[in-house]
């Protein structure tokens, strides 16, 4: 049964070629809405979770080993109703179980699932927020179990102190049991190049030969990564990282009593090699039951312990978690202490190394900037830095300028970098930068460092408000002689590659202003692709059947798995970052199957490509990915292919996995090459994919 009160629920949609939100309507009743080709809630990390077989299992066990007799219990984050089920049935079903789901969409499909095994009248289904609960009104009686996983990669940033505090101050009686007993966090000290360009812009820059100061002397943080814990999967550069210290332990969070808001500790760590340290990674260890003999654990593989041993599954729903220290390194020999400062709130968890900084690596002061820093994600920091990629918008911008005087420039996206070299470049330019994304705090930006990048803001402007397009009003009167992109939108990193083709959204909504000769920058783009062998991608995304005993068949095409699901229905493509997606292997060559021409306005495109497979193994999809040609020469391209990490990847997951080989040596069951089409829609924002095999 259900809670009788009717709820409504509104969902943001966005359009990523106009950058533009509309609300979705979701009402409470069984059917959810098809807003978009995309499954609802692919995105989300509830598939990838219910394929965890470890996870699944361990809290199976668990609470098979707590919930012995019939009570009441309380499943908060009830999902689809898993925990709730196995809580039921380890009763014998003869207790109380109480689900609450605040996610309206994800109660919709919990009940779906309770009715297919026979449970909607076992358990009690609320579709609220716990906090919202009350004894009496909503549940009968304070539960005596509270069964929970509102666990992220960081342990508290689905706000679990603050709904234990909570539960335990309204929902459960004294002295409740829980599942799980403990979470433990843990650290480690690194040294790691790579993590290192994804923060330091300034030590990066240093570097450069471009002219270009993105972060000036003096202004050393006046970009940033925000001060938070960025998951990522650490086993993925294993062999590019120095280890510094011993693993130690950070903060133990009891689920068994109610937890503090806020705690502070001090760990301290001895060195055991020479480096610098630029990061901290982070992982939690899970005790599920209170004896102590039940685990699961985030931590990467290079660490060896008895909670680690049998979680051989990869997956991408937690991973480890990525502090990053300010300034350029902390250097420390080996045998060295340090003094690790540690912070908790309810949601986050934050760090601080005690030591002395060589006097060789104190930054000056931020003179006149105050308290403005512009926040960029990590992988925007480290494309900033990246020198092949600053030396090809360079070389492209200059030869762009090359000839052309008094020139009207419009920088059509997000990127201050571009903004900066035009501004630099021609004395005599006029620079419009829309900045759709950063607004404001574009034009603050470009204030701060304009003089140390040898031009004046009277030459450079930002529109106050927002324009889907501009009028010959706006630009006095003028043609534009230049549009150019990266294409890059702020915040829109983790969106499928071929979403930047807002660029030419937007080029299209300007076309009313440009000259006859305008030059537009990038010229092209290409989608290309490779048939890919992805076991550990493909099993996180794969249909569901039974999990641990309860049938989860329903949730397939909501969740947007990939496998045998009812005509016409299939998996979406997904962004990932593929470096990171555990056993991967290119299976073909890299091949184009659409090519996008700017020059003209946006218009629908189809394309098809034919590849032979240049490996034999399983392929489980295909990776698609955007190449931007800068030039008309087509000399400078600008890939986002799999091995250039600080871009997602789109992948389409194949239904089934499928033996391939090479053309010649094939066997009768292998396929020797494949098809694959494209067909973009730009008035539905859709890129429709397509193969076949023979």
């Amino acid at each position: 049964m259900s809670s009788e009160s009717s709820q409504r629920l509104f969902q943001l949609k966005l359009d990523p070629l106009t950058g533009n939100s509309e609300w979705v309507v979701i009402e409470d009743n069984d059917e959810l809405p098809e807003c978009s080709k995309e499954p609802l809630l692919a995105t989300t990390s509830y598939l990838d979770m219910l394929n965890d077989s470890y996870r699944n299992k361990a809290f199976r066990l668990a609470i098979e080993k707590t919930v012995t007799k019939p009570c009441h219990v309380l499943d908060i984050g009830a999902g689809t109703g898993l925990l709730s089920m196995m809580a039921a049935r380890a009763m014998g079903f003869n207790g109380t179980v109480t689900a609450c789901e605040s996610y309206l969409p994800m109660a919709k499909l919990m009940r779906k699932v309770l009715h297919r095994n026979g449970m909607g009248k076992a358990i009690n289904l609320i579709n609220k927020r716990s906090d919202e609960l009350k004894v009496g009104v909503d549940i009968p009686s304070r539960a005596d179990v509270l069964v929970s996983e509102i666990l992220d990669s960081e342990l508290l940033g689905e706000g679990l102190i603050p709904t234990l505090q909570h539960a335990y101050d309204n929902l459960l009686v004294e002295n409740p049991l829980t599942v799980p007993y403990r979470a433990v966090t843990y650290g480690q000290l690194v040294e790691s190049r790579y993590l290192l360009k994804l923060h330091d812009l300034y030590g990066i820059e240093e570097k450069a030969s471009d002219g270009i100061c993105l972060v000036p002397t003096g202004l050393d943080s006046i970009i940033h990564v925000k001060s938070q814990q960025y998951p990522m999967h650490c086993d993925a550069i294993m062999n590019e990282i120095k280890l510094l210290s011993e693993p130690f332990k950070i903060f133990e969070f009891d689920f068994w009593k109610r937890p503090e808001s806020r705690r502070e500790t001090e760990v301290q760590i001895k060195a055991i090699d020479d480096g610098n340290i630029h990061a901290v990674v982070s992982w939690w260890v899970l005790q599920l039951d209170r004896e102590g003999t039940i685990f699961y654990s985030t931590a990467p593989r290079w660490i060896n312990s008895p909670a680690n041993l049998g979680n051989g599954n990869w997956c991408d729903h937690w991973k480890q978690c990525v502090w990053f220290f300010r300034g350029k390194y902390l250097p420390v020999s080996r045998g060295e202490e340090v003094l690790l400062e540690a912070t908790h709130t309810e949601t986050s968890v934050s760090y601080n190394l005690n030591v002395q900084v060589p006097q060789t690596d104190i930054r000056q002061h931020d003179y006149g900037i105050g308290d403005f820093q512009l926040l960029l994600s990590q992988e925007r920091i480290a494309t900033y830095g990246d020198s092949e990629w600053r030396l090809s918008m360079l070389e492209a911008v200059r030869n762009a300028l090359h000839g052309r005087a008094n020139t009207l420039c419009v920088v059509v996206d997000d990127s201050i970098f571009l903004t900066l070299l035009a501004a630099n470049l021609s004395i005599t330019s006029r620079v419009v930068s829309l900045f759709p994304g950063l607004r404001e705090k574009g034009a603050q930006y470009l204030e701060n460092v304009a003089k140390a990048n040898g031009f004046s803001m009277d030459r450079v402007e930002v529109p106050e408000k927002r324009k889907t397009c501009l009028t010959l009003h706006d630009t006095h009167g003028r043609k534009v002689d230049m549009l150019i992109g990266e294409p890059y939108y702020y915040a829109n990193e983790g969106m499928l590659p071929w979403q930047n083709l807002r660029f030419w959204k937007d080029r299209t909504l300007l076309d009313p202003v440009l000259s006859e000769d305008a030059l537009i920058m990038p010229c092209k783009g290409r989608l290309k692709a490779c048939a890919m062998s992805l076991p550990d991608l493909w099993s996180s995304r794969r249909c569901l059947g039974e999990i641990e005993g309860f049938d989860h068949t329903i949730v397939n095409t909501t969740l947007g798995a990939c496998g045998e699901l009812p005509s016409p229905k299939e998996a979406p493509c997904l962004p990932f970052s593929i470096w990171q997606c555990g056993e991967i292997k290119e299976l073909s060559e890299m091949f184009t199957i659409l090519e996008f021409d700017f020059l003209k306005p946006i218009s629908s495109c189809h394309g098809k490509a034919e590849v032979q497979f240049t490996e034999h193994g399983m392929c489980h999809g295909f990776v698609l990915w955007m190449d931007w040609v800068i030039d008309a020469e087509n000399s400078i391209v600008v890939s986002t292919r799999p091995d250039h990490r600080y871009w997602k990847q789109g992948v389409k997951l194949l239904s089934r996995p499928v033996a391939v080989a090479i053309n010649g040596s094939k066997g009768t069951s292998e396929y020797g090459s494949a098809v694959v089409e494209a067909l973009f829609e730009p008035a539905s924002s859709e890129l429709i994919i397509k193969h076949s095999f023979s």
